[in-house]
């Protein structure tokens, strides 16, 4: 990745480029044993195999138009590969067939500053992501046929788009951001009740909605030297608009996405030596399931509200010496994702910068 500033061109003043790569391998092996604790391997039971590589491009340029105006356009290429795949089990052996596909996903976005205080800004841009080796490859065979998973999942694509307006309060920022996003055949693991059996794997959700609003306030020096302010809300209403490999889930609310969010950072440094922090997090009721069925969220499988506190003392010893403590979950909230996070816990730190 570099940045090139050429002169002169058309009032360009920034053009970045980047090249980019990423290459996966899937290799599972499931073997027999006679004893699950201390047996070794046996015969084959199943096994997964397969590869993904994906190579960009990408491309933007930023333009002052007026001493009020920056405008930023650009785009991303994308070549996507997945091959060598198959699925085994204890018999037979299934190949996948090779797919190519290629994207481009652009961006554009503007800035205007209205005012010494107002500055309001717009942006628009799309994104794609391939499925994974092991959404594409890891599944099961039965009677020489592949039954749970899918070599053709489409990649999730989603337009997003946000106007934004900034505030300067001379010692911070106050923003608001109103947010949209559509995402198609987006990927998630459901049941596929239109299909002759009920089969539960990776799967597209054909339509997914979101709108939303954040506001969001940083300060330096609130109230008395050295103390300093973060903070942002956040409202999302994300819902399922078309899904029809799952009907029921249409209408229901996105999974792991919260109505309200809202987080808190203040930290106080009264001289070079100490540093208090106090911080807190919020978020509202969440699903981890697509029909929103989970209906309990503070159990085991379960995804819950939560709000937790924490706090930090950090002091500077020396130039390279840095003693910290500090108490996570202060409040010992009991809280779920899947599994119980950790409850209150105490952190201390000593750090030598070489």
């Amino acid at each position: 990745k570099g940045t090139w500033r050429p002169d002169g061109m058309a009032g360009a003043q920034v053009v970045d480029m980047g090249y980019q790569r990423d290459s996966y391998k899937l290799r599972t092996l499931v073997s027999n044993t006679t004893d699950w604790i201390n047996g070794g391997a046996g015969a084959r039971f199943s096994a997964f195999n397969g590869n993904t590589e994906l190579n960009s491009l990408s491309a933007q340029a930023t333009w002052r138009l007026a001493p009020e105006w920056k405008t930023t356009l650009g785009g991303r290429l994308e070549q996507w590969r997945a091959f060598e795949g198959t699925v085994s089990n204890a018999a037979s052996t299934l190949p996948f067939g090779e797919r190519k596909e290629m994207h481009f996903s652009p961006k554009a976005a503007i800035a205007f500053q209205a005012s010494p205080q107002w500055a309001l800004k717009a942006s628009l841009g799309r994104a794609v992501r391939m499925p994974t080796v092991a959404e594409l490859y890891q599944g099961s065979s039965s009677t020489g046929v592949i039954v749970n998973n899918d070599p053709n999942l489409k990649p999730e694509k989603s337009w997003t788009s946000e106007l934004t307006a900034e505030r300067d309060l001379g010692n911070g920022v106050l923003r608001a951001t109103l947010f949209h996003e559509d995402t198609r055949d987006a990927l998630y693991s459901q049941t596929n009740v239109a299909a002759s059996t009920n089969v539960t794997t990776i799967q597209n959700v054909d339509q997914i909605r979101t709108t939303g609003l954040e506001l969001a306030y940083q300060a330096n020096d609130v109230g008395l030297r050295g103390l300093d302010l973060m903070s942002s809300l956040t409202y999302a209403d994300s819902t399922i608009v078309r899904n029809d490999k799952f009907p029921d889930s249409v209408g229901k609310w996105q999974p792991r996405v919260p109505k309200w969010r809202a987080n808190f950072l203040a930290s106080y440094h009264p001289d070079d030596k100490w540093t208090y922090t106090f911080g807190a997090r919020y978020s509202g009721k969440q699903y981890g399931t697509l029909d929103n069925s989970d209906l309990n969220g503070a159990t085991y499988t379960g995804v819950s509200s939560y709000f937790v506190t924490d706090v930090r003392v950090r002091y500077q010893a020396t130039k390279r010496w840095t003693a910290s403590f500090g108490i996570d979950n202060l409040n010992n909230a009991k809280y779920w994702a899947y599994h119980p996070y950790t409850q209150r816990t105490l952190v201390a730190e000593l750090k030598l910068d070489l």
